[in-house]
């Protein structure tokens, strides 16, 4: 039976509509402990990533899988592995788990890239716009990105420590509006379905109240660190950035297929899109410095163009790059924000000058805009 946070009534997200869409798949769907790799349903989750391309859909797969591929190879058994035997697993498995997402999606046309992340990259503003940069670049050419914590050099103070919230962290970098985390269990439940029989799950969740964490139990299975309370941190992480978030049993082949046609699973829903929510994060940020700007920049500025260095007349403050700054017309009235992509002794360089000149004033090769229009809150 289907429950609700509240009395609305409430409109699941349809993944086909979805523009931009995150897929989560945890290890044990994709790795068995004897055999390996689970080469069918991969073959037919590919299936479901190319559906998606055709229907216009921008892809990202974050993968669980790299560390149990590399223990079987290396014979490391079903123990507790140490960080180093971890770290080791995982380089030896990272290769595997990227050489097989290509050879199942290239017979589709589509490309793929490994990304390696740290916790670190989402949280240093310069790595973050690195990141978000590189993602869409990858996504603006077709390419499917396979994500992964980059477990070979990430120690405990730099980890996610599971891939559910790294998924959710991705997505508000993607500016995704749909991630669907590919389970062992197929929803959000009251209590522990496996130990509470009365335990009833939830249809759509519209707002995760304290009552609701309080619900979420531990992990079930033996392979993934994920359990519920992560889950429920990354929908908490998604529907901040404007994310809707699913969680559904993945096992069966064909999931987002499945999905698309009504299977078992619980929808956390924002209340903003991913584009909104951001300008909302972005405008409540406090400004580190100050972008002046002349007359054709600020008419530019409100055509939706992005901010380039030839239309800044005076910078103000001290700042580093990817923290906000407060964006102001020649008569010094504050039009906005934004989040810069060069220092503060940087953009004083380059103020006034071409994005061309870019190379030659830095010595090397920067991004055209100051101020991305993504980035930027007018």
């Amino acid at each position: 039976m289907a429950t609700l946070s509240s009395g609305l009534t409430l409109t699941a997200p349809d993944i086909r509509t979805a523009k931009r869409l995150v897929v989560k798949i945890g290890s044990a769907l994709l790795v068995d402990r004897k055999t390996g790799l689970k080469q069918s349903w991969l073959a037919a989750l590919a299936l479901d990533v190319a559906e998606a391309k055709t229907r216009g859909t921008d892809v990202v797969l974050v993968s669980s899988g790299s560390i149990a591929l590399g223990r079987k190879v290396l014979n490391l058994g079903d123990g507790v592995l140490t960080l180093e035997q971890s770290q080791a697993a995982a380089a030896v498995g990272q290769i595997r788990l990227a050489r097989a997402y290509e050879e199942v999606l290239a017979p589709h046309g589509i490309t793929t890239a490994q990304v390696l992340v740290t916790l670190e990259d989402t949280e240093n503003r310069r790595r973050y716009l690195n990141s978000r940069a590189t993602m869409e670049t990858l996504l603006g050419l077709g390419v499917v990105p396979i994500v992964n914590e980059n477990d070979t050099v990430a120690t405990d103070e730099i980890r996610f420590g599971d891939n559910d919230r790294l998924a959710a962290q991705i997505a508000v970098t993607a500016g995704a509006d749909q991630l669907i985390l590919l389970s062992d269990v197929d929803g959000f439940y009251t209590a522990n379905p496996k130990e509470d029989p009365t335990a009833t799950r939830f249809d759509v969740v519209d707002l995760i109240t304290p009552e609701i964490e309080a619900m979420a139990g531990d992990p079930v299975s033996g392979m993934s660190k994920g359990g519920m309370k992560t889950k429920l941190l990354a929908a908490k992480t998604a529907v901040a950035g404007g994310c809707a978030m699913a969680i559904m049993e993945g096992s069966t082949l064909r999931p987002l297929r499945a999905l698309a046609e009504g299977a078992t699973r619980t929808w956390f829903v924002p209340s903003a899109d991913p584009h909104v929510a951001r300008k909302r994060w972005i405008n409540a940020m406090k400004p580190k410095g100050e972008l002046v700007l002349d007359a054709g920049a600020v008419t530019a500025l409100r055509a939706g163009k992005s901010l380039l260095p030839a239309g800044v007349t005076k910078v103000a403050g001290s700042f580093g790059r990817g923290e906000p700054v407060a964006i102001l017309s020649p008569d010094g009235v504050v039009l906005g924000k934004g989040l810069v992509r060069y220092t503060s002794a940087e953009a004083r360089k380059i103020a006034g000058h071409r994005s061309g000149e870019i190379e030659t004033i830095l010595g090397y090769q920067g991004r055209a805009a100051l101020v991305h229009r993504d980035d930027m809150v007018v």
